[in-house]
């Protein structure tokens, strides 16, 4: 008997998506996943809007869809690396579509050459346009974008393998911070504070995201000596420290709104919280239990968009500590 999480479970791709190879492309950039990069790119929009700065509608779609041009590559190098180290064929107890990787190399959808010029061919298509960016906004945002690309590329590829060094975690947060920090200097042409104090909250609940992923991954990534966090600590230390992220992004949010950093509505985002504390909930319970994790899953996921549509609606219409620059 099947347990109640797998009941509404997408099918895995199989080889007849060979003969349709562009929406074979597109499945394999995991498209239902790039909601994250979406909501970091309106929270860095926001500080600026909140902030009285005048937002250049031509600049923002650059970004956004190019931001989600570089997560797509990402997504796809990270299944790429996973398929030559063998993580994901060893791992027998993936929830699909959210953990155990996209299948498509595993299940004859493409081969490791496709998959890895695929990756690196969306990489290399935002390089022309952060350039313009860069050219229209100013020389900080190639050290932002070139921070980006490389923790989106450090993550999984050799010789760094954050994510096997117990550091994808922080990879993760750190990347989604640059994406709200590189959002808002394209349209500021400055670095500034105010997004890293908004995006911090986010940053961190995307990475809980990952983290929480690993649980049921755990066993293949041990098989393939990728020591992720949870491999390293173990599923009982885990899911605490797990926990305490959760805790931290949150008192992040407070201590920022309390200390008139950023718009007191921006305190409504904590609202996410119960959706986050669902999750934990489920991950204390269950994390030892890879098949009873797909709730936990969602709930992080939810909890992550939950949070970064409400701050950065907030951030965009509430009134700023001292008023508009």
């Amino acid at each position: 008997m099947s347990h109640p999480a797998s009941v509404s479970t997408p099918p895995e791709p199989d080889r007849a998506l060979r003969h349709r190879p562009w929406l074979a492309c597109l499945l394999a950039t995991r498209p239902a996943f790039l909601g994250v990069t979406l909501c970091a790119c309106l929270i860095g929009l926001a500080v600026v809007h909140g902030q009285g700065l005048p937002i250049d509608a031509l600049k923002a779609a650059l970004t956004l869809v190019f931001a989600l041009c570089a997560h797509a590559g990402i997504n796809v190098l990270n299944d790429y690396y996973d398929g030559l180290s063998g993580a994901d064929a060893a791992n027998t107890e993936r929830l699909f579509p959210f953990t155990g990787g996209s299948r498509f190399l595993q299940n004859g959808v493409f081969s490791a050459p496709e998959l890895g010029r695929l990756g690196y061919g969306l990489m290399a298509l935002v390089v022309p346009a952060g350039l313009w960016l860069a050219w229209q906004s100013g020389p900080g945002l190639v050290l932002i974008g070139l921070a980006g690309m490389f923790l989106g590329w450090a993550y999984t590829a050799p010789p760094l393998v954050l994510v096997a060094r117990g550091l994808g975690e922080l990879a993760v947060a750190a990347g989604w911070l640059v994406v709200v920090i590189g959002t808002d200097y394209v349209q500021r042409g400055a670095f500034a504070w105010a997004p890293v104090q908004a995006g911090v909250s986010y940053a961190l609940l995307v990475a809980v995201i990952l983290f929480v992923n690993e649980f049921p991954d755990r066993r293949g990534d041990e098989a393939a000596g990728k020591r992720t966090l949870v491999v390293r600590l173990g599923p009982e230390s885990a899911k605490w420290a797990c926990l305490g992220m959760i805790l931290l992004a949150y008192v992040w949010l407070i201590l920022m709104v309390a200390n008139n950093a950023l718009p007191q509505k921006a305190g409504a985002a904590a609202f996410s919280l119960i959706l986050s504390f669902r999750a934990a909930r489920e991950l204390l319970a269950h994390a030892a239990a890879p098949a009873q994790l797909a709730p936990a899953i969602r709930l992080t996921i939810g909890a992550a968009h939950l949070h970064g549509l409400i701050l950065a609606a907030t951030l965009a219409f509430g009134h700023w500590p001292g008023g508009p620059l």
